[in-house]
């Protein structure tokens, strides 16, 4: 009976960074690297065999990257204004700062005109798209529980990640040996079904955009359960919320505390019960 909770948190260390000399390269980007080529060469041989040419895959693919890239940037960048102290810092993308969300819509922007261009189907082309995209995902969350990246409130769940002495991707706002939640760890199960679902849906002919349609409703609702268990809010919440994830609302509100700081504790404030004018109009008095 002793031996359960020592088997009902995940523990290990994290390994933010690998230094090869003067190098210093970050698992997380090699996910992200690793996961967006296998992603390409999915696309590549499914794309060969629906009639599209090489060259046209490989300018839909060099688009992809460098949209996924701005997107990713330009979002995290909308989402936590208050990481930069100069707008020169916007383009220090080496230093770290992306959206997942962001990359994946900066990919398609990109090559919706290609699409267009080329008079290839868009819901054709992303059927195609959304199982490689789904791989990318997998292997990227790979890189992000490794570094213990994206860790979120203080939990009793078993598959909670204790928090170490050593540094971890994100700050750890529970103390050390305490679990929180680790949303990277169920996305990346999630996105494991999500895959399996899509490649047994690819074996029947279904109507344009039906594949799109389930990778958007699947993952969309789990980020909407995932972000509820995660503490990184922002100055201004355009950030991969539930509200943005489920829904696609660009909604903006005030952050209650800093991504550094646990959440302050609530305090009622007591106050006077409002002095009603009797000659005041009764609509301005309710």
């Amino acid at each position: 009976m002793l031996a359960l909770p020592l088997l009902a948190y995940l523990r290990y260390d994290p390994l933010v960074r690998i230094h090869l000399g003067p190098l210093s390269i970050s698992p997380h980007g090699m996910g992200i690297a690793v996961g967006f080529l296998l992603g390409s060469y999915f696309f590549l041989g499914w794309c060969r065999k629906a009639g599209l040419t090489d060259d046209q895959v490989y300018s839909l693919v060099n688009r992809a990257a460098i949209g996924s890239i701005v997107g990713a940037r330009v979002a995290y960048c909308i989402n936590h204004p208050g990481d930069f102290s100069n707008p020169l810092e916007v383009f220090a993308v080496w230093k770290g700062g992306i959206s997942l969300l962001g990359g994946i819509g900066g990919a398609v922007l990109a090559g919706v005109p290609k699409m267009r261009r080329d008079g290839l189907s868009f819901w054709k082309v992303m059927d195609m798209a959304v199982p490689c995209v789904t791989m990318g995902i997998i292997v990227g969350r790979i890189g992000d529980l490794i570094i213990a990246d994206h860790l979120g409130k203080p939990t009793h769940f078993f598959l909670g990640y204790v928090c170490p002495s050593h540094v971890t991707g994100s700050p750890c706002l529970a103390p050390i040996g305490q679990a929180v939640h680790q949303p990277a760890l169920y996305d990346f199960v999630s996105a494991i079904f999500l895959l399996v679902v899509l490649l047994r849906l690819r074996r029947t002919p279904r109507y344009d955009g039906f594949l799109t349609l389930v990778f958007g409703a699947w993952y969309g609702t789990g980020r909407f359960m995932e972000d509820f268990f995660r503490i990184d809010v922002c100055l201004l919440v355009l950030k991969d919320t539930p509200w943005r994830s489920g829904k696609g609302d660009f909604a903006s509100i005030p952050a209650r505390y800093r991504k550094d700081e646990p959440p302050p504790p609530e305090v009622e404030e007591e106050t006077d019960p409002p002095v009603v004018d009797a000659d005041q109009p009764k609509e301005d008095a309710e």
